[in-house]
């Protein structure tokens, strides 16, 4: 299974998202709401037309970043927001990035790479975040698809990929999901250990 950029660019060219709430996704909007410190270095990694950087950055978080393998996402958000710098959206493989984050904001991104990447996605994931640095997100918690994304997951398994790496700081079932997504998400926030 090829999940390149030219599968995903094709995914925005025939507009086959069907992951793009068209909105920042009620429970992050929720958690970023009573975030303080609006200095923090936050990543959004697989962004996608990153509704999410668009709150943030419009709420005084300036020091976000967007990083997707297609560069068409990172357009639109450049069309809707033309003051957010250019240098914060990260046309690149995640597994690439080298710069560390206080927070990386996870929403679609897991269940859009292949499976075999997660052990790999746990293990990128802290070394990206400086110390005391937090992962907080949406996990899926159902089963989905086998041989294309979105891939589903539960609980039981990503404790065997995050365990290791991070302490387990909330790990629950979403209260607050977007309408089509009840009952379909987990709410997670790790910290690095």
């Amino acid at each position: 299974m090829n999940l390149d950029n030219q599968f995903w660019s094709n995914k925005y060219k025939t507009n086959k998202i069907g992951w793009d709430l068209g909105e920042v996704s009620p429970p992050l909007k929720a958690y970023f709401d009573q975030l303080e410190n609006k200095k923090i270095k936050i990543l959004i990694p697989g962004g996608g037309n990153s509704y999410e950087a668009e709150y943030l950055f419009d709420n005084g978080f300036k020091n976000v970043f967007v990083a997707d393998l297609s560069e068409a996402p990172l357009k639109n958000l450049q069309n809707r927001v033309p003051n957010f710098p250019s240098s914060q959206l990260i046309n690149a493989n995640f597994f690439d990035l080298e710069e560390t984050f206080d927070l990386v904001i996870e929403q679609t991104f897991f269940c859009a790479i292949n499976p075999e990447l997660r052990l790999k996605y746990a293990s990128k994931m802290h070394s990206i975040l400086k110390e005391n640095g937090k992962l907080v997100g949406l996990l899926f918690d159902a089963v989905l698809n086998e041989d294309h994304p979105p891939f589903g997951g539960n609980k039981e398994e990503y404790l065997n990929y995050f365990d290791p790496h991070f302490t387990m700081d909330v790990f629950t079932k979403c209260y607050n999901s977007f309408h089509n997504r009840q009952e379909m998400e987990l709410f997670v926030k790790f910290i690095k250990n």
